[in-house]
């Protein structure tokens, strides 16, 4: 079968790479590189380059190196397209950094499609049709869930790195004026931010601007916060 890969500008690699083969009924698929935003759409097209006829896909993950929330996606597709095809799908050896996202989401490290109901045997075209309005099962609520939680998390890492210049900047005008150290800017930053309960962000830009000509002090509440986070250091 044809490699799968995302669109992307010239001269840039893809973050994720779908190679694979089919005999006699069992396709084997190779990702290789990044389960990253856009991961569940190239494997979705892998998918769709099989044979009708496949009767078994095998995925083999120890070409992936990087997995971040958008993983969820690449399994819930995987998952997805093993019930529509009522064919057994597995997703196995998996191994460093996307290994631990497996563990720490609750998931199977040896095949997390485990954690999900197989899908119909050889007897479903006897059962009765399925409901068009289907509630959520448990576990795709879990699924569901712990996705939110790990999305969660790395909106927090983003909101971090966009903090940290600021923050950065904050403590080097702390550290020109009161002749502090590096910690002890970092110490004053925080004691001022939870004793005016102001996010640490914003207490640090307040602290860039005023160093500015002409800038604008801080807040009262900060202000009298930065002075007492300074005395107990004794600046």
């Amino acid at each position: 079968m044809t490699p799968a890969a995302p669109p992307r500008l010239a001269g840039q690699p893809a973050t994720l790479v779908i190679d694979g083969r089919v005999d006699t009924g069992r396709a084997l698929l190779l990702p290789r590189g990044e389960l990253v935003h856009g991961c569940a759409d190239i494997l979705a097209e892998a998918l769709a380059a099989l044979p009708a006829d496949i009767e078994r896909v095998e995925v083999d993950m120890d070409g992936v190196v990087f997995m971040d929330t958008a993983g969820l996606q690449f399994l819930e597709c995987l998952d997805g397209y093993g019930h529509r095809q009522e064919v057994p799908v597995t997703a196995t050896n998996w191994r460093g950094q996307p290994l631990r996202i497996l563990e720490l989401a609750g998931l199977d490290p040896t095949d997390p499609l485990r954690t999900a109901a197989g899908p119909p045997g050889p007897t479903a075209g006897r059962q009765p049709e399925p409901d068009p309005h289907p509630a959520p099962s448990a576990v795709a609520a879990e699924r569901s869930e712990r996705l939110h939680v790990l999305q969660e998390e790395v909106a927090q890492l983003r909101r971090a790195i966009a903090s940290r210049p600021v923050i950065d900047q904050a403590r080097g005008v702390l550290m020109a004026l009161h002749a502090c150290t590096s910690d002890e800017a970092w110490h004053i930053l925080r004691e001022a931010s939870q004793l005016s309960n102001t996010k640490l962000r914003t207490v640090a830009a307040a602290v860039t601007a005023s160093a500015e000509s002409d800038g604008p002090p801080p807040p009262a509440e900060v202000r009298s916060a930065l002075r007492t986070a300074l005395a107990r250091l004794g600046r």
